[in-house]
C-alpha cells in the first residue's frame, strides 16, 4: 500500500470539489447509475443537499473547505477498503481520508452496490 505524503495531502486538500464532481457524475452514469444516487451518497457522507452541492460547485471551494463545512456522517468510519492504492482506514490526514471516503462511495455506486450497502445501512 502507498503511504500518503504531505505533498499528496496538500494537492488533494487544494483541489476543488467542482473540478472532480464532473468525473464522479461521468463515472456513475457510465455504469447506469444516476446523479440523484450520487447526490444521495454525497448527502449521506457530508450532510449537503443538492442545493448546497451546487453552491459548493459554483463557489469552486477546495476539498479542505468542503469537508470543513460538512457534517461528516457518524458511520463514515465504516467506509473501508482500498481506493487509488490507499487503504482508506489507514489514511492519517483527515482531509485526504474524507476525500477518499467520497471516492470510495462513488466507486461502490459505479460497481453496482445497492444504496443500502453504500450508505452502510445493513
Amino acid at each position: 500500500m502507498s503511504k500518503s505524503t504531505p505533498d499528496h495531502d496538500e494537492r488533494i486538500a487544494t483541489m476543488t470539489f467542482a473540478s472532480v464532481y464532473p468525473h464522479y457524475v461521468a463515472k456513475v452514469e457510465k455504469k447506469g447509475r444516476t446523479t440523484k444516487e450520487l447526490h444521495e451518497a454525497i448527502e449521506w457522507l457530508t450532510g449537503f443537499d443538492e442545493r448546497q452541492i451546487q453552491k459548493h460547485i459554483d463557489e469552486k471551494i477546495t476539498f479542505k473547505e468542503f469537508f470543513r463545512r460538512a457534517t461528516l456522517n457518524s458511520n463514515a468510519h465504516l467506509i473501508t477498503g482500498v481506493i487509488c492504492g490507499y487503504r482508506v482506514e489507514e489514511i492519517e490526514n483527515p482531509v485526504t481520508r474524507q476525500v477518499r471516503y467520497l471516492d470510495k462511495l462513488v466507486d461502490e455506486l459505479a460497481k453496482g452496490k445497492t444504496m443500502d450497502k453504500i450508505l452502510r445501512r445493513g
